[in-house]
């Protein structure tokens, strides 16, 4: 039988306490901002494309792993799901 333990960030359940839920959406944010950037040639413009390329998928993989959790509440995720369509269309070039 597995037994759960609450801890600062997570409860017994093993569902995130809401400071740690707001910390995981904030930190979505700073991840869509960095997509977003890197696509517009705002961000990295000056490394080479395998560089863009990989901190773009990188952040994708983030966001989805993040989406695919199970505990969100009314979190809207519009931005999230743009951020991984818009990343998994990039090639830097």
């Amino acid at each position: 039988m597995d037994v759960l333990i609450s801890s600062d960030d997570h409860n017994a359940d093993g569902t995130r306490k809401n400071a740690k839920l707001a910390e995981d959406y904030a930190a979505m944010s700073h991840s869509i901002d960095l997509i977003n950037a890197v696509i517009a040639g705002n961000a990295m413009a000056n490394k080479v494309a395998k560089e863009r390329q990989d901190c773009v998928d990188r952040n994708v993989a983030h966001l989805e792993d993040m989406k695919a959790m199970t505990d969100w509440g009314s979190e809207d995720m519009t931005a999230t799901t743009n951020a991984i369509t818009a990343g998994k269309g990039y090639t830097a070039s």
